[in-house]
């Protein structure tokens, strides 16, 4: 392209010859012509351009485009981008992520995606005269997470099948030899290990949000509003968004049968904080009924116990005014 520019012959644009140019367009064309980043200039009224060879995968058939109007080049999104390059025009820069456009640059219309920023171009003087179009066509990466986004609902849907299968496999083979309670409780247990994973789908399966594990795994637990949360959000790895939902579940589970949860005027105090690189969780009971601590340990008892990871250290006091659990586990361990 530096070939090209330098062989065009300018008089014939609203440009004029290359000699008379200013020499902020002179600087501003070197500068893109040495750039492997797609970038345009747009200069003048007549919005007359020049790009670089990173900006002609861009045009496809368009090219070569060089002396022509950009409103002309793009005529068929011009009353999209338009309006932006008017604001470049008047002093605003303006930045846009996966902007979407139907374009022609094959001789038939296609969805793309351009992530980019028009800014303005100056003379010395601080004039107006033109803009700077740095851009990159992110075609292919919306496309992909698109496509993502669709194995991950089909993913999401085939573990919910599977959970319900699961369910009903053991609600089979357990009736007649286990209590009705276990099966409940065992059900249960399923539908929280559910809402997790729904959570993780959320995120591609790859963190979670601590604040929304929470108040996704406490929402069946707590219809009247006696579980009062309060902790900073945190972005939490997969392992241990399972395993506090699943913890936090027992707890609730546990208050509903036996502590604050059993009565009306019972409040739970769920709150969190980070101290320095570890995170600091409370589960503080009140205004329940008397508790006194378990005979023997079931398998929730076990499950609470273990935290969040290998590294965490739990506190189970039963007293008189309630259950209270205080967890201390790094951060580091909970982002894995």
């Amino acid at each position: 392209m530096r070939e090209r520019v330098d062989a065009f012959d300018w008089s014939t644009t609203p440009l004029g010859a290359r000699a008379n140019w200013p020499s902020e367009l002179e600087a501003v064309v070197h500068q893109i012509l040495g750039s492997r980043f797609p970038k345009a200039i747009v200069w003048g009224p007549s919005f007359t351009t020049i790009y670089n060879d990173g900006f002609v995968p861009i045009l496809g058939d368009k090219h070569v485009a060089l002396g022509r109007s950009f409103a002309d080049i793009w005529s068929e999104i011009w009353s999209e981008i338009g309006p932006i390059a008017a604001r470049a025009y008047a002093g605003e820069a303006t930045y846009i992520e996966d902007f979407p456009l139907i374009i022609d640059r094959t001789g038939k219309d296609e969805q793309a995606w351009f992530t980019f920023c028009y800014s303005p171009l100056r003379l010395a003087d601080g004039t107006i005269m033109g803009m700077m179009d740095t851009v990159i066509e992110t075609s292919d990466t919306v496309r992909a997470q698109a496509a993502l986004s669709l194995v991950n609902q089909e993913l999401g849907h085939r573990l919910k099948n599977t959970l319900a299968l699961v369910q009903a496999i053991a609600s089979q083979t357990l009736r007649g030899a286990a209590e009705p309670s276990a099966i409940e409780s065992f059900s249960h247990r399923l539908g929280a290990l559910g809402h997790a994973h729904d959570i993780l789908l959320q995120q591609d399966w790859a963190s979670a949000s601590l604040r929304e594990v929470i108040s996704h795994s406490l929402e069946p637990h707590d219809p009247g509003g006696q579980i009062m949360r309060n902790g900073p959000d945190l972005a939490i790895g997969s392992r241990a968004a399972v395993a506090l939902s699943l913890m936090l579940h027992e707890l609730a589970t546990n208050a509903a049968k036996y502590g604050a949860l059993s009565v009306a005027d019972g409040c739970v105090r769920l709150s969190w904080t980070i101290d320095g690189d570890h995170l600091d969780l409370r589960w503080h009971e009140s205004d329940g009924p008397p508790v006194t601590a378990p005979t023997a340990k079931g398998f929730g008892s076990r499950l609470i116990a273990m935290g969040l990871g290998r590294s965490s250290e739990i506190q189970l006091r039963y007293e008189a005014n309630g259950f209270k659990l205080d967890m201390h586990t790094p951060i580091a361990e909970l982002a894995s």
